[in-house]
């Protein structure tokens, strides 16, 4: 499949928007299973007191785990900002405020006994209410998306090239206040803005990288040496050097996207792309069950291939879950209904940053 278009400086596109773009996908098919495999790794190695051979896997990927899926959700950006405050409200906002407060209530149906079991009713009560305040769980990241869109356009005035040096010194900073909206806000917040200010030169890296494969391959080999030494040194944690890797490992996996896209390889990860919001919301249940019932019945000794199958479980599980709402008439869960909707909706293919 060729690119779909490449995001002109001005802002447009050259192809219509409703086009998947096949890297893009891949690229966040890669970055889900990812932080499924974070969240599955580390409670895994959590409950059971020790880390396995996964903990490797997960540490190397800290550096552009998080930083690579929030540039890609700006990608798109400059596609749609100049909409009406209230369809961009509706598509950047409600859209995702709708999915957190469905899934923090299930998750909280699911996490409720135990919370009480510890303290009260009441205290899971006061708990619930306080996840509209401070991110739950596993959901922070699509509680600061819309954070991030409506910032972004209210700063539209404001010279690009300042926000973008206030953005990278917030995360240079290491902001640390124990909130997780300003924590995370700063932290991450130059990586989504760079990825909707310089989309044409993410572009080009991809263009890139598709005629010259060879030369990505090994472009890619040695960033991977660079990061996994510094990430066993500890020196991916340093200031400016963080930032640097964040980038850097962004640009990485656009390019393992890209090449995986024009071989036409791994093709489930590009469906898990096209379906991440699905398995990001999912996830939890099918990986915390696996991992209770591989650790209690220890059927399988070895904690890092209990990590494994908790990964491989927690994604599969999750699209599971997914296509069963379908078939029991609960596409709420995944899709928002019309009540919901304070714009009307437009025929055509949902932008893949914003799913």
């Amino acid at each position: 499949m060729a690119r779909s278009g490449t995001i002109a400086a001005g802002g447009r596109s050259n192809a219509p928007s409703a086009a998947r773009v096949d890297w893009v996908d891949y690229a966040k098919g890669i970055c889900i299973v990812m932080v499924v495999m974070m969240h599955s790794v580390l409670g895994v190695e959590l409950a059971a007191g020790q880390t396995g051979f996964m903990h490797v896997a997960v540490a190397f990927a800290k550096p552009f785990r998080m930083p690579d899926f929030f540039l890609i959700s700006g990608l798109f950006l400059s596609l749609v900002i100049d909409r009406d405050w209230r369809t961009y409200l509706d598509r950047k906002v409600v859209h995702f405020a709708y999915f957190y407060v469905v899934w923090v209530t299930i998750q909280f149906g699911f996490k409720a006994p135990a919370f009480a079991a510890e303290t009260s009713w009441r205290e899971v009560g006061l708990l619930y209410l306080e996840s509209f305040i401070e991110p739950f769980g596993t959901l922070w990241f699509i509680y600061l998306l819309p954070i991030f869109f409506v910032v972004t356009k209210l700063t539209r005035k404001i010279p690009p090239l300042a926000i973008w040096i206030v953005a990278a010194a917030l995360e240079t900073a290491r902001v640390t206040t124990g909130w997780t909206v300003i924590d995370e806000f700063c932290a991450r917040f130059v990586y989504f803005y760079s990825g909707y200010l310089f989309a044409p030169y993410v572009f080009a890296l991809s263009d890139r990288a598709r005629k010259h494969p060879v030369l990505a391959l090994a472009v890619l080999a040695t960033w991977a040496l660079v990061n996994a030494g510094l990430v066993t040194f500890g020196a991916s944690e340093w200031k400016i050097v963080s930032l640097v890797l964040g980038f850097a490992g962004a640009c990485a996996i656009i390019t393992m996207g890209t090449l995986l896209a024009r071989a036409q390889w791994l093709n489930f990860l590009r469906f898990c792309g096209e379906h991440s919001i699905v398995i990001y919301l999912a996830f939890f249940l099918p990986m915390a069950a696996t991992r209770t019932l591989l650790l209690r019945t220890g059927v399988i000794a070895d904690i890092g291939t209990v990590s494994l199958v908790v990964t491989v479980l927690g994604v599969l599980g999750a699209l599971a879950i997914w296509q069963a709402a379908l078939r029991l008439n609960a596409g709420f869960l995944f899709e928002r209904p019309d009540a919901f909707w304070i714009a009307p909706k437009k025929a055509g293919a949902v932008l893949q940053a914003a799913e």
